[in-house]
């Protein structure tokens, strides 16, 4: 995956697939498993390979999260080499995603259960071009909730042979509803002290960002939103598309980045910290997630 190819992915979505989904509600509950404690609700969508498609305070109908087709949920994805696979008529690489593909073909769910307070999924990764269904590609996920946020711990297996270059991935991918369009980190060389955070609205097409404390949250006029904090990352993409309007497929987008190579046998587990609230409690938040890992020598 390069920038430039991130850049003109989700443009040509809004043209090529015209029905619009509902993000303001939820029409089809029956195609979703919850969690929900008492302070916040998630969901996945069976239908996106598990991904996560619903995360709203416990009661509101404001889903946060942008589910607009099989790309726009928070959901894993990867890339590799470039494989004679074409998107929309652009040339491609292989890209296992977990929703599904960009025609709209769900990724397959092979086993999801909830258990006490623990909300697991395994699924098996789609082609985003090509919309082949990569056998040799694993998910699952694991999610939790405490307060207001949501762990969800990610892993990929690829049991395939090859071995693809090294690329960047997202570390997820998350998309969220356009009214949140103010993005929000710290990207200074003086991280967890307190320092001012970077505000920015984000255009179109990809932009890059620094996050030196492996957090950042998109917020709306009154400054709440959804923060994601990702411990192995201190890089992201991201940007705005469309007019503003749910219903005419905008949203705001934002992926932290990893770099590696996908090899044979290659599994790679990561954590992820979602979260709910204005930005000064997302930080704080944030903070004590961190302080936690480092007492159970986790990094950073």
């Amino acid at each position: 995956m390069s920038v430039r190819l991130l850049s003109c992915i989700w443009m040509l979505i809004a043209s090529a697939l015209g029905a619009a989904a509902d993000t303001a509600g939820l029409k089809d509950a029956a195609d979703y498993l919850f969690l929900d404690n008492g302070q916040v609700r998630l969901g996945v969508k069976r239908s996106s390979g598990a991904g996560i498609a619903w995360f709203s305070m416990s009661g509101s109908e404001r889903n946060l999260i942008n589910h607009w087709d099989r790309g726009r949920l928070v959901q894993q994805s990867y890339y590799g080499e470039k494989d004679g696979s074409l998107w929309d008529k652009q040339p491609w690489t292989w890209n296992p995603v977990q929703g599904g593909d960009w025609k709209g073909k769900p990724a397959t769910v092979l086993e999801l259960r909830n258990t006490r307070d623990t909300l697991y999924s395994r699924s098996r990764a789609r082609h985003w071009a090509s919309g082949v269904e990569l056998t040799n590609v694993v998910f699952e996920q694991w999610i939790t909730l405490t307060g207001t946020v949501a762990h969800v711990r990610f892993r990929m297996t690829h049991s395939g042979t090859g071995t693809h270059p090294v690329s960047d991935h997202e570390i997820p991918a998350i998309f969220v509803a356009p009214d949140l369009e103010t993005l929000v980190l710290y990207d200074g060389d003086k991280p967890w002290t307190g320092g001012a955070l970077n505000r920015s609205k984000p255009g179109w097409p990809n932009e890059a960002r620094t996050m030196t404390e492996h957090w950042a949250a998109y917020v709306d006029g009154t400054d709440f939103g959804l923060g994601a904090y990702v411990p192995e990352a201190t890089r992201l993409t991201c940007y705005r598309f469309g007019d503003g309007r749910a219903d005419h497929g905008a949203c705001s987008y934002l992926a932290p980045l990893t770099r590696f190579a996908v090899t044979p046998g290659k599994v790679f587990t990561y954590d992820v910290y979602l979260a709910i609230g204005k930005t000064d409690a997302l930080r704080g938040l944030f903070s004590r997630l961190r302080s936690e890992r480092a007492a159970a020598g986790l990094t950073p």
